[in-house]
């Protein structure tokens, strides 16, 4: 095999600033407001908006700030959204994750239900090893998400936290159907208890237990389920890995046998296959989940990333 140096791999990470999918606004098709009298709840990006989905059914009007396909951690929102939000009965969002849907609530005065006031959140990792020192402090000045991870949704028992206060808050907002509201959560936490115990089972006998990602989305998976995630890029997915970062994944690989870089589909892969080439293996897809593309669900991207793990990982 042809081994290129990490200076060509450094190269190759460059194109990570250029993602256009990174830095997007909603369309105005998006933001159209309610005509009917359901409750309003706006969801700032796809896992709370399946959150919402789930425990509301049909006596609710959802109204999603992020377009499927779309990354959302860099989200920017157009007038027109903003004042359909203004007339929102309820946002469900992440304090520090989208800088956007933060200063819209501030501003509208909405009421919004904030995952971190039900969640308990892990660190973030330490981003600086992820990048070239030159762009430190650009990066840092645009985006900073806060010193935490917030991709809490890949452990599912944590998504059924946020249920329970989803359906409690819909129950204030329409005291006549709490009880159904109560009921969709317990339902959705049923799934999502079922989703935990797959993943429990399926990832309990591997050869392998390091995942090396794109960035570091896959920490609460994996805390739960004994893995030891190794990413190219930081919490923020475009955040420029540095050649000594990209050199000690090249030997991580090589060390842990792993078969596998993980790459997903709202983020430019171009450095996650490069160092996949370099280091003589294969790239797949590992979905975050922070957007999912029309006719899926979080359900079935979830276990669609367990068959996927189990095969990278040599699982039994």
């Amino acid at each position: 095999m042809k081994i290129r140096s990490s200076a060509a791999l450094a190269a190759a990470a460059s194109s990570v600033l250029l993602l256009s999918a990174c830095s997007t606004s909603t369309d105005d098709s998006a933001s159209a407001s309610s005509d009917s009298d359901l409750p309003l709840i706006a969801a700032s990006f796809y896992p709370l908006q399946f959150v919402a989905e789930q425990v509301g059914g049909d006596l609710i009007d959802v109204l999603p700030l992020a377009q499927p396909g779309v990354e959302p951690h860099d989200l920017e929102l157009s007038p027109a959204t903003v004042r359909s939000l203004s007339k929102a009965d309820l946002v469900l969002y992440l304090t520090d994750f989208q800088a956007a849907v933060d200063d819209a609530i501030e501003s509208t005065g909405v009421t919004g239900l904030d995952v971190t006031d039900y969640v308990t959140l892990m660190d973030g990792d330490d981003e600086d090893e992820h990048e070239d020192e030159e762009h430190e402090d650009e990066e840092e000045e645009e985006h900073d998400h806060g010193d935490v991870d917030p991709h809490f949704w890949l452990d599912p028992t944590l998504l059924a936290e946020y249920a329970d206060a989803v359906a409690d808050a819909f129950g204030e907002i329409d005291p006549d159907n709490a009880d159904t509201y109560t009921a969709n959560a317990e339902a959705l936490n049923t799934e999502l208890e079922q989703i935990d115990a797959d993943y429990t089972e399926g990832l309990a006998s591997c050869e392998r237990t390091t995942i090396v990602t794109s960035h570091s989305a896959f920490g609460y998976l994996a805390a739960a389920y004994g893995l030891t995630q190794e990413s190219i890029a930081g919490i923020d997915p475009d955040t420029e890995p540095s050649p000594a970062r990209l050199r000690e994944l090249r030997t991580i690989v090589e060390e842990t046998g792993t078969t596998t870089v993980f790459t997903e589909d709202a983020v430019s892969a171009n450095v996650a296959k490069s160092l996949a080439e370099d280091a003589g293996v294969e790239t797949t897809v590992l979905s975050p989940i922070e957007t999912v593309a029309d006719g899926e669900d979080y359900i079935e991207v979830m276990n669609t990333n367990l068959e996927t793990l189990r095969s990278a990982l040599g699982c039994s």
